[in-house]
């Protein structure tokens, strides 16, 4: 895969133009197959890319991601385009007039944006099954699903279109598809990384965060967007893992690498998780539905009916309902920071998509003995992670010639740094590491949860 990093310094030495960079990537980005691009942006891509490359050559350092080529998922503004969140309903919406701080960030810091990328209508599903752009397709297998609802940006990345690529997770949608395409995908503490010109989904959750093929690329954009130094603690960080029912409908690889990282270290169960979930759908549904109340009674069939009847269930639901699960969430932080103290942990490990990438032909998972939709389902363990508010970064097996799986590492709150350290402990180990696509190994994946 392509490493960000490596592009930049290649730039900075002069050894490569970023101009030629940002044309290589628009021309893959032009060939993809997979169904993961909305929209490319050359004439923005290699003015950037111009002025790059005329620092450079007056000696000016164009920053740590000097002419790197990046996309963004299809919810952030882009100065002088319309900010369509993946829906027809939004076509002819009025051009954002600047561009979002994560962008504004990332160009501070020398990247070039070349593409907006596919996603699940209003970010609403972990499938990406767009019904304006289409389904994006898994790099590692194309009869199979990337996941949702940053599926698009995910699969960029795997295919190796482009070295790191943006996404938001309300519930999931990072971590998804980074488990199901095989990938580092991070979602922050909670309003930690600027969600300021995202087209929201639901406010309490929304958070953005990046796609990436290694770890290092990933710690130097988060540091970029941040704004914090990237130390990593002086000691080893204490693991536990999550049981109840992060210990169930997972696929034996999972299981198996759960145990031997965590080892002896302690076994925390959150007591209400299906409460958590439940009032995390709840929240979900009610601030999406909301959001849309107005565009709902003005073009309702405009939207793709999946997402459209899920927004109106939403909009439909009792302020009273809305307002206990909120003081659920903060009693549930509460005891969170205090289980996390009470059993001196700073990283627990849980399974993230409870399996590999389902088929298009047939997008159910099995949960608890029933096949269920994936769109729905697949952030079975995800979403209560997001109901708390605390750092998660998806860490991809290393399985090379399998199709993908993916752990969570979640930390206690502002822990980012010593899930960085997890992975890269993890690394050394030789149990986490991206895989490029290829030909799959001979075997039969009937022995993987579907």
């Amino acid at each position: 895969m392509i490493a960000a990093l490596e592009q930049a310094a290649a730039v900075r030495a002069g050894r490569v133009r970023a101009v030629d960079l940002a044309q290589a990537a628009l021309s893959r980005l032009a060939a993809d197959r997979h169904v993961a691009v909305t929209r490319l942006l050359p004439a923005r891509a290699l003015d950037e890319a111009a002025r790059i490359d005329a620092h450079v050559a007056h000696g000016i350092d164009p920053g740590p991601l000097a002419g790197v080529p990046y996309g963004v998922k299809d919810l952030f503004d882009v100065a002088g385009e319309v900010t369509t969140a993946g829906s027809a309903v939004r076509t002819h919406a009025a051009p954002a007039t600047s561009d979002a701080v994560a962008i504004t960030r990332l160009r501070d810091a020398g990247a070039v944006l070349v593409a907006t990328l596919n996603m699940d209508e209003f970010a609403y599903g972990f499938a990406t099954i767009n019904a304006h752009h289409g389904t994006t397709r898994n790099p590692h297998d194309p009869t199979r699903l990337a996941g949702g609802s940053s599926g698009g940006s995910a699969a960029v990345v795997a295919a190796g279109h482009l070295a790191f690529a943006l996404g938001s997770d309300t519930n999931g949608s990072i971590r998804v598809p980074a488990s199901l395409c095989g990938l580092y995908g991070l979602k922050p503490t909670h309003a930690d990384l600027p969600v300021g010109g995202t087209f929201p989904f639901a406010h309490s959750f929304d958070d953005i965060g990046p796609f990436t093929g290694n770890l290092p690329d990933l710690r130097a954009i988060w540091a970029i967007l941040s704004g914090h130094a990237d130390a990593a603690p002086l000691a080893p960080p204490r693991v536990g893992m999550l049981g109840s029912r992060f210990a169930e409908n997972l696929a034996p690889a999972q299981q198996a690498a759960i145990a031997a990282v965590v080892g002896q270290g302690p076994c925390l169960t959150l007591p209400d998780l299906a409460r958590y979930r439940s009032a995390a759908f709840l929240i979900t549904a009610y601030e999406g539905g909301t959001l849309h109340r107005a565009d709902l009674a003005r073009a309702a069939l405009e939207y793709d009916p999946a997402v459209r009847d899920r927004l109106i269930a939403g909009s439909l639901l009792p302020r009273a309902l809305y307002d206990a699960a909120q003081a659920l969430r903060a009693q549930a932080r509460a005891d969170i920071d205090a289980l996390f103290e009470a059993q001196g942990v700073d990283v627990l490990v849980a399974p993230a998509a409870p399996c590999v990438a389902p088929l298009i032909a047939d997008p159910r998972i099995l949960i608890d003995g029933a096949m269920v939709p994936a769109r729905a389902d697949l952030g079975i363990h995800t979403q209560p992670i997001t109901f708390l508010g605390l750092p998660a970064l998806c860490v991809p097996l290393a399985r090379p010639g399998q199709l993908p799986l993916g752990l969570q590492l979640i930390g206690r709150r502002h822990g980012e740094t010593a899930l960085f350290a997890c992975a890269q402990m993890l690394e050394e180990q030789g149990v986490v590491g991206a895989t490029a696509p290829g030909a799959l190994a001979p075997q039969d994946f009937a022995g993987e949860r579907q």
